[in-house]
């Protein structure tokens, strides 16, 4: 699973997820893609799971691109703790995700099979997506 080698500082505050994405939410490497059309936390379990789905339903054809990575660590506290005595300790990473932002980019594969694949691994999400194709009119937000 994904996870940063090091980070600058071992906890992180939480911070909000107003407004769309700026930044990674249009095709670069790829033909098609899947977008994201809701705010939510990625976790590295989650890309994972997207991630096998697409490569096994495209029998490891074509070449895929993740494009977000897990970069901010989530706290938590054991069970039945005592309030107070400071935050917990990092239990896993997430991506932060905006509206429109690109997870998944695909070429070298036909259309359709990028478009079933695409869908297969929007069931792994917890948000609502989007098949998107490169230089598409309707890839605006």
């Amino acid at each position: 699973m994904l996870s940063p080698k090091r980070t600058k500082f071992r906890k992180q505050h939480r911070g909000r997820m107003k407004g769309n994405a700026s930044k990674g939410n249009t095709i670069v490497f790829g033909e098609y893609a899947l977008q994201a059309k809701e705010p939510t936390w990625l976790t590295s379990r989650q890309i994972e799971a997207t991630r096998r789905t697409i490569t096994r339903y495209v029998k490891r054809g074509g070449k895929l691109w993740i494009r977000v990575f897990p970069d901010k660590p989530i706290t938590a506290r054991p069970a039945e703790t005592r309030m107070g005595s400071g935050k917990g300790a990092p239990e896993y990473w997430v991506a932060v995700i905006k509206p429109g932002h690109i997870i998944f980019e695909i070429a070298g594969v036909p259309m359709n099979i990028a478009k079933q694949a695409m869908r297969l691994a929007s069931y792994k999400l917890p948000i609502k997506t989007k098949f998107i194709i490169k230089n598409s009119l309707e890839n605006k937000l």
